[in-house]
C-alpha cells in the first residue's frame, strides 16, 4: 500500500462531522467498492485493516471473483443482506452513481476515501439524509479513535 493513500494525521473535522464519522465507524458490515486483490493497492490494505479490526468486509469489484478469501460481488445490488456502510475506492466521476447504488441497496452510510470528493454524490446523500464522509481515510480515523 502506498504511503500517500491516507494522510496522517488527518485534517481536523468540523464539529458537525464528528458524529457522522463516529456513527460510520460503528458499522459492522462494510461493502468496499473498488476493493482490489493487489496488496499494493490502498483498497486492499485498508480492507485488510478493517477485517483485522472486526469489520465484516464485503468486496465489490466486477474484476474479481475473490478478494482476501472473500466472495467479491460485481455491484452493490448483488450483495446479499444488509449493508451498514459503503466505503468507496473509485474515481470521483463514478461516486454519484455509487451513492445511488448505496441508497438502492439500503446502506446506512457512504464513505469516500482520501482524495475522493464529488459534489453531486454529497448532494444526493444529503438529500436522502444518508450519512456521508468524503476525502478522509477510514483506517486513519479508526486508528485515531483507538488511541
Amino acid at each position: 500500500m502506498t504511503g500517500e493513500a491516507c494522510s496522517f494525521p488527518p485534517p481536523r473535522l468540523p464539529a458537525a462531522e464528528i458524529a457522522v464519522v463516529e456513527r460510520l465507524l460503528g458499522a459492522k458490515r462494510v461493502a468496499v467498492v473498488g476493493m482490489s486483490d493487489d496488496p499494493m493497492r490502498p483498497s486492499n490494505g485498508i480492507g485488510g485493516y478493517l477485517i483485522a479490526n472486526g469489520y465484516d468486509v464485503v468486496p465489490v469489484n466486477p474484476n474479481h471473483e475473490m478478494v482476501m478469501g472473500r466472495k467479491c460481488y460485481a455491484t452493490l445490488a448483488d450483495v446479499p443482506g444488509p449493508i451498514d456502510l459503503v466505503n468507496v475506492f473509485r474515481r470521483p466521476q463514478f461516486c454519484a452513481q455509487v451513492v445511488r447504488d448505496a441508497l438502492a441497496a439500503g446502506a446506512k452510510g457512504v464513505w469516500l476515501q482520501s482524495g475522493i470528493r464529488n459534489e453531486q454524490a454529497r448532494q444526493l446523500a444529503e438529500k436522502a439524509k444518508l450519512d456521508y464522509v468524503e476525502d478522509r481515510c477510514i483506517m486513519v480515523e479508526h486508528m485515531q479513535r483507538r488511541q
